[in-house]
This record gives C-alpha cells, structure tokens and sequence, in this order.
C-alpha cells in the first residue's frame, strides 16, 4: 500500500498558523505593536484605512533590523526573543513564538522597510503570499515600517467573514487602547482614514487612562497600591456610583501584558460586594507584576489566556487591596455603632466663615397702638348709576317663570337604579380577569384553559414594534427637559451617537449639542424617565459595540431593540389590574406576539385537557 502522509509545504502551513494567529485585522494590529514596542521604541504610529482591509501600517522608532534578520523574521518560528524551551518561563518581551510575521505574510502583502541606527541605509522587503517579490536597499529613518495592504487577497472565504467596517474598526480601538494602557512609557499615534483618533502623549498612567476615555474619567479612579512577595498591584477602580452595564472599562495587566481572567475578575466583583446596583459592573485597570516563572502564557497564540500558580493567593490578595481602596478613599460606607450621630458638627459649619452670628433685633419706632386709624377713602368709579326698580318689580313674572322651570324639569329622563345595576353586571361579565404570579408572569384566563404571560419579555415586543413603527414610518412626540441634560461619554462613545444621532432623534430624543467627551440632551421620547436617559445610551453603545450584524444590519432595528429592553418592565415590578390588562390587550395587538424581540417565547398556554392530566 502507498505511503499516504505527506509533509505540508510551507505557504500552507503557513495559512493554517494564520487561521489562529489572523483572526481579523484587529490580530494584525496587536502583533505589529507588540512587536514594535519588543524594538525599544518610545514612539510608535499606527495608520489604518477601510477598518483595516486595505491598509495597516505600524511605524515605530525603535532598534530596526539588518538585511538577515529583515528576511529571517517572516519565517516560522524565527524569533529574537527566546533561545530555549526553559526561556518561556522567563518572558520579559510580547512576542515569543516566531508566527506573527510569516502568517500575516501568507494572507495579505506586506512591506517592510526598516534600518539600524548605526547603519546609512535601510533595508524593504516585499512579501505577497510568503513569497519574497522584491529586496532592496532604501533610504528611511531609524526603526521599522510594516505595511499589511489587502488582508486575506488569496483567502477569499474569510474576508467574507470580516464584520461590517465598523465592527471592525471598533476590534482594532480596543486592541490599541489595551497596548496603549499598558505602556504609558511609550507615545501612540492612531490615523484612522486620514483622520487623527488618538494622541497619546508619554505620561503617567493616570494620565494615559485620561487621555484615552476623557477627562471627567479623572474624577472616577481611585488609586490602588498593593507590594506583597507574590503579587504586586498598582493602578485604579472605579468609584461604585459611576459603575456601567457593560464591562468595556476592564482591563487587567500581568507584566505589561493585557489578560482576560473570569476569576480575578470575580475577585473584584466581590470587594465590590454591596456598593453596585444589580445589572452594573465597575470599571478598573489595575497592573499586576508577578514572578515570570510562576505564570505560563504559551497557552493559545492570541496569549491573552494565563495560567498561574497559586490562583487562590492573587484572589485574596486582589480581593482585599481593591477593598481596601475602597475604604480608605471612604468609597465604602462605615458603620460605627459607637458614635452619636447628633454630636456631630456638619461639614459647613466647621469653616470660620460659616460661623453662626448673633442675631439682630428691629424695632419699627414709628408704631403707634393708641393711634387713630386713619379713614378709608372711596375710591371713584367711573361709570352712571343706573335708576333701580322698585322692590315689588322683583315679584313680577315669577309664576310664569316658575311654571316654565316646572315644565323644563318635567321634559328630563333619568336613569333608574335598575337599569344602572345591569349596566355594570355586563361590564362585570365581558371582564377578563389577569393574576400576578410572584411578579414575573400574569396568568390570564382564556376559553381553552389558562394564558401565562411574561411581562418582561411581552413588553419588549410592545415597544419594539412601537419604537420601530416610530423609526420607519413616523416621528415620535417628544417632551422638553426644563433644564438640558448634559451627559460624558468616551470619545467612540460618543462616535457611536453620533453615528446613530439621526436614529435616535426619530424616536424622540433632540440633541442641542455634541461636543468631543459629551452631549447634551433637550427632550426624550414620552414616557421616558429622565434618570434612565444615561442608562438608555449606556446600553444601546453596549447593544452597538457587542453586536454581530450580518449582511441584513440594521441600524434601525437595533436601536428598537436596544430601547425596548432598557425601558420594558423588569421582573419583579407589582402591576395593578388595569395595568396587566392593558399589556395583555397591547401584546395581542402585536404583529409577532408570540416572541420577544431576541425570539424568545413570550407566553405559554395550558389547556384544560392538560390541567385534568396533572390530577390523574
């Protein structure tokens, strides 16, 4: 029999290491910065076009490369930074693996130009597919260029894959705001389309966070500092009162180096414990440096996945700085059981200017109780006092006048009590009557058996439809704020706002002004709650950010969507019977009552054949 295992060439062993390196451009962007910042560099430019596809291009200042290492680095498992196996254990650089260059290079044309500071001229190499199109001394400043132009050009299947431009751009903004924040030691420059997004200026880290969300995130951060022999911890959370629905604000570090870890995160959850409300999470960027051979980053070639130690010490110890912080920034409340409450001098008072001052007493001199008042003059009305008739012309015409009352009075038809009591039996009869049960569901009762409905779910598909009937057909009513509600947002926040300004202001919300970090809001929809205007946009950006749109995206239907579930009745809110009827009678009105507006079921029916089973 034939030998029948063959070995891969190269290019396609190449796209396969692509398909875990590669993902979508934002993967392109992570390892040509992590690259250039493993050069040394102190400034680093990063240009995109088309959400990537057709350009990304880092620019850095650091140590370059010469000709043979320029043409070694876009072979597999070529790399700077490791030697040996007992190397992976002692990582001080991003890169380690030698795959980020040679899988790019399969999938798109790269170009690298690139020079040594000791060095007159540089080096480019051009790539397309893993093949070397051309080689050539160049003249360009110290450091490196790497240009990814039409990424996937020979895979055309997974450029089909690629989300919608602003899907993708929103990817590359986090993995630059995530190298960004780990090095504020470093300057950042981010061209998107021509247009400047970021400049980011080398400055402390308190600054970069800054820099990166706005200014009013200044007044948010408390600062956390934490030195133990296992674990140390320094940077910020966030204060409990500007906590958000979504988790965009979470960034852990271990070693300069962005992780995601679902159980240190709960470790911050809980020191939170009792200062969040329900559905919200706290921002923070804390930095943890730890001991390179106590953790193992060679777990999944995106090497945002960890595996430490000693979980359950960083746990603890994560845990109790953060509480820490939080108590003695007094963001935590204090009991003090000791302490009399009505002892204590306000605030205000214990300032020398707000001191109390002796009253005064005024004495009006000129009053005079023996003192005649004085006579009340008549006042001059300017018109002609009419002659006035006798008192008996009062009589005249009063028999008349009263048989005509008698006879008027005589023509009106009341309602007798019978009729009355019959009128109301009927309504009583034609009543549906609607129970809820334990907050959540309103059972109601139909010819065939019983309805159970679930008010939340039920009333999503109520606004949903009436939001985009609102958005597609008609303008909704809106209703004036006394007083403007000006709101802080970061700055793809608000381009978010932006982008769905025209949107929103269909379904009633009027915008006066859109500044860079805020916006400020004159009316809302009717019927929406002031207070619930920031959450409403909290979660849409959320609903924006996170969604998965395919070819049928619809900016319209999202919006509806997003709206829907921030202002439908929650579970757990007591409805009168008027109310319950009303949302009964408003979903069976409904084009498609029977889901929500994610397709999930929104009321089961139970016959009574069904119910008879349940007692046989």
């Amino acid at each position: 029999m034939a030998d029948i295992i063959q070995l891969l060439p190269d290019h396609v062993a190449n796209q396969i290491a692509a398909g875990e390196v590669v993902q979508r451009p934002a993967s392109v962007v992570k390892e040509l910065l992590e690259n250039a910042i493993d050069a040394g560099s102190d400034s680093i430019k990063l240009i995109i076009k088309d959400a990537g596809k057709t350009l990304v291009q880092v620019i850095d200042n650091g140590k370059g490369m010469s000709t043979t290492d320029a043409r070694l680095s876009f072979e597999r498992h070529a790399t700077s930074k490791i030697r040996n196996a007992e190397d992976l254990f002692q990582l001080h650089t991003k890169g380690f693996r030698g795959e980020a260059l040679a899988s790019i290079a399969a999938i798109a044309h790269v170009e690298l130009k690139t020079k040594q500071p000791h060095d007159d001229v540089g080096n480019t190499i051009v790539m397309e597919g893993s093949k070397v199109t051309n080689q050539d001394v160049v003249v360009t400043p110290q450091g490196t260029s790497v240009s990814v132009k039409n990424l996937f050009f020979n895979i055309p299947a997974r450029r089909n894959f690629l989300k919608s431009d602003n899907v993708e751009l929103r990817h590359i903004i986090d993995e630059f705001h995530r190298v960004a924040l780990a090095h504020p030691g470093i300057g950042f420059v981010f061209y998107n389309n021509g247009n400047e997004a970021f400049n980011l200026p080398i400055s402390n880290y308190r600054q970069r966070i800054v820099n990166i969300f706005g200014t009013k995130t200044n007044e948010k951060l408390v600062p956390v500092e934490e030195e133990t022999e296992v674990l140390k911890i320094s940077g910020f959370v966030g204060k409990p009162e500007f906590a958000k629905k979504t988790r965009g604000e979470q960034y852990f570090f271990v070693n300069d180096r962005f992780i995601k870890s679902a159980y240190l995160n709960h470790a911050i959850a809980s020191a939170y414990d009792g200062l969040l409300k329900n559905g919200t999470h706290a921002s923070y960027f804390l930095n943890l440096t730890v001991d390179p051979q106590t953790i193992d980053i060679n777990i999944h070639p995106t090497k945002t996945e960890i595996k430490f130690d000693d979980e359950h010490t960083l746990y603890a110890i994560l845990r109790s700085a953060v509480k820490h912080s939080l108590g003695q920034f007094n963001i935590a409340p204090v009991l003090d059981f000791e302490r009399d409450a009505n002892l204590d001098t306000p605030y205000e008072l214990k300032k020398e200017s707000a001191r109390a001052s002796t009253p005064t007493i005024e004495v009006d001199r000129s009053f005079n109780p023996f003192q005649d008042e004085a006579p009340v003059k008549q006042r001059a009305v300017s018109y002609k006092k009419e002659p006035t008739e006798s008192w008996e012309s009062l009589y005249v015409g009063l028999e008349s006048k009263g048989t005509k009352t008698q006879q008027d009075f005589s023509e009106v038809h009341f309602e007798t009590e019978e009729a009355t009591v019959s009128m109301f039996d009927k309504d009583i009869e034609k009543t549906h009557t609607t129970y809820q049960l334990h907050n959540k569901y309103i059972v109601s009762t139909i010819k065939s058996g019983m309805l159970v409905i679930d008010q939340h779910r039920a009333h999503q598909r109520i606004l949903y439809e009436d939001y985009l009937q609102h958005l597609t057909i008609k303008g909704a009513l809106s209703q004036q704020l006394l007083f403007p509600l000006d709101l802080h947002f970061s700055n793809q926040e608000i381009a978010v706002i932006i982008q769905l300004k025209e949107d929103l202001e269909h379904t009633g919300f009027v915008f006066s002004n859109v500044k860079e970090e805020s916006i400020e809001i004159i009316g809302v929809p009717v019927g929406v709650p002031e207070s619930e205007v920031s959450i409403i946009l909290e979660q849409l950006i959320s609903d924006v950010e996170n969604e998965v749109p395919d070819s049928n995206f619809s900016a319209t239907d999202l919006l509806a969507k997003s709206m829907a579930k921030s202002l439908a009745i929650k579970t757990g809110q007591s409805l009168q019977k008027d109310e319950q009827e009303h949302l009964v009678n408003k979903l069976f009105a409904c084009k498609e009552p029977n889901v929500s507006p994610t397709n999930r079921t929104t009321f089961v029916t139970m016959s009574v054949d069904e119910l008879d089973k349940k007692f046989i």
